[in-house]
């Protein structure tokens, strides 16, 4: 196989899609998250408050799908269900104290493994990797699957 070529430049992006993949569902798994629940934390965490529907549209599910993992959550109690001040047909999700702290948890953990894998490589090709990220990022963007 090509040393250089883009066959073997796509076998390690899948080897490294692999590998990450792994690494962060063990750590999600470790705190009884799955990833999409883990999504949906993510989202309260940035965008505070949403409605059901709301969060829905935002991790890309139906709102049937949203239902459960909002079930899911409230049960292990990392979020809780309460009136929208302003709309009484609306219920809004918020992260409890235990959600906050879990997403504050995955947050200095990102940071950290940032830090560990990305440790000596000069800032040329640390930018040479984002440029080619955000390039395959805005191909793959463009491709019907």
């Amino acid at each position: 196989m090509d040393e250089v070529g883009a066959g073997h430049a796509l076998e390690k992006l899948f080897a490294l899609a692999v590998v990450t993949h792994r690494y962060m569902e063990a750590g999600l798994a470790a705190r009884g998250l799955s990833r999409a629940r883990a999504s949906v934390l993510w989202n309260l965490h940035h965008g505070g408050p949403m409605t059901q529907r709301a969060l829905a549209a935002a991790i890309g599910v139906t709102p049937r799908n949203v239902t459960g993992l909002v079930d899911a959550l409230e049960g292990d109690g990392f979020v809780a269900r309460a009136p929208h001040p302003r709309d009484r047909r609306a219920t809004l999700v918020d992260l409890t104290d235990r959600g906050r702290d879990t997403v504050g948890g995955l947050n200095v953990e990102y940071g950290e493994g940032a830090a560990r894998l990305f440790d000596g490589l000069p800032e040329t090709q640390l930018a040479g990797f984002v440029a080619t990220v955000d390039h395959l990022l805005e191909r793959v963007a463009r491709e019907t699957c």
